[in-house]
Parts: C-alpha cells; structure tokens; sequence
C-alpha cells in the first residue's frame, strides 16, 4: 500500500488560497478512503479463516492431486523442516510489522500473508502432517493478521484524526 494522500490544499500560484468548501470536500473524500483502507486488515482475516477453514478439513473439499503430479513434484519436506520455516516466517513478518508501526509506514502485506500461510498449509498437507501442525499455522495467522490489521487501522485513524482537525479548522471559520 503506498502513500496516495494528498496534501491539503496550498495557494495557487497568484497566492489565492482555494475555497473553503472545496478543502472541505477533498477532506471528506480522504477520510471516507482512509475509512474503507482501515477495513483491509478484517478482511485478510476473513480470508485467512476461509482458507483455514478448508485446510481444518485437510481440503477435502477440494480434489486431490493426481500421484503422477504428487511423484513430479518429488518427496515433500518434513514437518519439522516446514515448522522450521514457519517460526522463522513468523518472527521475521512480526518483526517487519513491528518496525512499520514505530516508523508510522502506511505499508501493509495483509493478503501476501494470507497467501503465505496457505502456502504452509499446502506443505504441511502434501507432507501429510497438517492434522498435527494445523494449530501452529492457524495460531501464527491469527497473530500475524490482527498486528498487520491492528498497524493499518492505527495508521488510518491517526490519518482520520489530523483530516478531522482540518475539517474543524474550516468549520471554525464558516461560523465566525
């Protein structure tokens, strides 16, 4: 997610400053954006427990792989090896989390997240160790998720508060 805020609005070059009610306008457009933007982090959730969801049925919902690709794509890597690389995926996407947030970065990999859990998932299955570590997955999205949700709701609403003081500047000097 990169940086599309624009900054209010500053005199034109003969010096005039724009009208009010259009600053109102744009502010309001930025806030509703900032609004919708501070919702993504719920619904990378949602999509998280879709797919947990599924994988909570080994997906079965979905068709199984023929042995001809299962043998193509050769032995799958052991449980303890893709447990490896998950507590390593988690601490390395908290640690990046963490430092956005102290840096006031508007950045967010809610849905990249999503698609690398699934991919632990997926692993986890074709080495057929998803019923035991199903619990290890689910429990590292739910915490990667709701920091990254928490980190753009945060961000959004201090955004929100600063274009809300802009709308109050304006209103104050409509009434006087």
């Amino acid at each position: 997610m990169k940086r599309d805020q624009q900054p209010p609005a500053q005199p034109d070059a003969a010096g005039t400053m724009p009208d009010r009610d259009a600053v109102r306008l744009e502010t309001i457009q930025r806030v509703n954006k900032l609004r919708r933007k501070a919702n993504r982090g719920l619904w990378a959730m949602a999509l998280f427990i879709a797919v947990s969801i599924v994988a909570l049925g080994d997906f079965s919902i979905l068709p199984s792989l023929p042995a001809s690709i299962r043998s193509t794509l050769g032995k799958p890597p052991s449980a303890i090896m893709i447990s490896g690389a998950l507590v390593l995926y988690t601490f390395s996407a908290i640690i990046l989390i963490l430092s956005r947030m102290m840096a006031g970065k508007e950045e967010y990999s809610g849905f990249a997240h999503v698609g690398y859990l699934t991919a632990f998932y997926g692993f986890y299955h074709f080495s057929r160790a998803l019923n035991e570590n199903y619990w290890a997955v689910f429990v590292a999205g739910i915490t990667i998720l709701g920091l990254e949700s928490y980190h753009i709701w945060n961000f959004c609403n201090e955004a929100i508060r600063r274009e809300q003081e802009v709308l109050d500047t304006i209103e104050r000097f409509r009434k006087s």
